[in-house]
């Protein structure tokens, strides 16, 4: 038997580190060829590092979050044959060693009670691959690892267990090296049940908890947060709020989808608004650009490569359509969907997370009536988009109900004038107020 090591590989683009965001593996497993060891994340794109030989894992080449160079130990195999390894017959010293396998405990055997009837529709809420699950794995009541061994999940998975209240350590993992998946959750809250906060009142839920968690920042969060503190640390936010009536905007949008939909794709709001964005920065270019503080240079662009805050279960990302200024409505919409799948999928590129000029964050039904949407650094607008809401409107001496937007809205003080700011919004206005414009050159 001989040792392989696995080196952090070149992933290009003249990358010389990037961050271990988590493991697929740990010490003991076995591992075969292709076999996904790592994830590791270089600005905004995860990469997945697949191993070139099959072995089994004897040591990984550092922690979760840790900046790793290309070319580093990422991980070394035991194999079959000489290896790559020569004159080593053990791991390198301060290296995580497969550790030795503790006895599991004999759980014990609960006592049996009668089944509590169930009404039909929570019958019929239970997936029967949850169901069945369910029958196999009893509610544990203790880890179901060994201690100190870190469960396998990931981010999106991680997301959602904190979002739920669930600690991953308790949770059985039917994935590859015991990781844990969507589905295991799903089992493991329909043995427990709901959490806490949805269980009836006089119960449980009024009990006193003492637990914490602590959780580090790594990948996409960490990427996030140094983000957003870098933009909140050096720019000046200037945040401005108007109200768009979009009721002429929703019904030309209802009848170009009841005509257009099937040979076009359906369109949202964001596209309109996005063309009317770009057909307002023929008249105020300055808000297209970006701002190197350091050099003390503003960058104007022509080309419009529009940001679209996207949330996906790993987080905020800001996928880029790239010269909107050249797309139509349509043309905006596909690009659009096509992105969000990408960032959805954790398949977006690096080049489709980079180099915006100015950028749009929706939080859709979720936008509440006013925001303060952070600059997208080194940026210096970004225009924040709220809920549609109906409310009573006075026109011609008459209350009427309309269909009303607000525009939350923040810009770099530095570069971009109050007045500017107010303009461009009012020209922005003007297009969603009256939609036919968005088809005029």
């Amino acid at each position: 038997m001989g040792q392989y090591i696995v080196k952090m590989p070149d992933i290009g683009e003249g990358i010389a580190e990037v961050e271990l965001v988590q493991w697929n593996v740990k010490p003991g497993d076995e591992v075969k060829e292709d076999q996904i060891l790592a994830d590791v994340m270089t600005d905004k794109a995860t990469v997945e590092i697949p191993s070139p030989v099959s072995g089994t894992v004897l040591a990984l080449g550092g922690e979760v979050g840790k900046l790793m160079a290309v070319g580093s130990e990422l991980i070394r195999l035991e194999v079959a044959g000489a290896g790559n390894v020569k004159g080593e017959t053990s791991p390198r010293p301060g290296a995580a060693a497969a550790p030795a396998p503790a006895p599991t405990p004999t759980p014990a055997k609960p006592a049996p009670r009668e089944a509590e009837p169930r009404s039909e529709p929570e019958r019929e809420a239970t997936s029967p691959a949850v169901a069945a699950a369910t029958r196999r794995a009893p509610a544990p009541t203790a880890p179901t690892r060994p201690a100190g061994e870190k469960p396998i999940a990931s981010p999106a998975v991680r997301n959602r267990a904190w979002e739920l209240g669930i600690e991953l350590q308790f949770v059985h993992g039917s994935g590859p090296a015991g990781r844990i998946t969507q589905q295991d959750l799903e089992v493991y809250l329909a043995a427990r049940g709901q959490p806490m906060s949805t269980r009836g009142s006089g119960g449980p839920a009024y009990a006193e908890r003492h637990d914490e968690q602590q959780l580090p920042l790594v990948g996409l969060r960490k990427r996030i947060a140094q983000k957003m503190q870098e933009a909140k640390r050096r720019i000046p936010h200037f945040s401005y709020v108007e109200e768009i009536d979009v009721t002429e905007l929703e019904a030309l949008r209802v009848q170009l989808n009841q005509r257009h939909a099937a040979e076009r794709g359906k369109l949202t709001l964001l596209p309109l608004i996005a063309r009317a964005v770009v057909l307002a920065l023929r008249d105020f270019p300055r808000l297209n650009a970006r701002f190197d503080d350091d050099a003390g240079v503003v960058t104007q662009h022509g080309a419009v490569h529009l940001g679209i805050a996207a949330q996906t279960d790993a987080g905020l990302m800001v996928p880029v359509v790239r010269h909107a200024e050249a797309r139509d409505v349509w043309g905006i919409a596909t690009e659009i969907n096509r992105l969000a799948e990408a960032a959805r999928s954790n398949s977006a590129t690096r080049d489709e997370l980079s180099g915006s000029t100015i950028t749009i964050s929706s939080l859709g039904p979720l936008g509440g009536i006013v925001s303060t949407p952070v600059i997208n650094h080194p940026e210096v607008a970004i225009v924040g988009v709220n809920r549609i809401v109906e409310k009573p409107v006075v026109r011609n001496g008459a209350v009427i109900v309309r269909q009303t937007m607000n525009l939350s809205s923040s810009f770099d003080h530095r570069v971009i004038d109050g007045m500017d700011a107010a303009r461009f919004i009012q020209a922005v206005r003007g297009l969603l107020e009256a939609p036919a414009l968005l088809f005029v050159d």
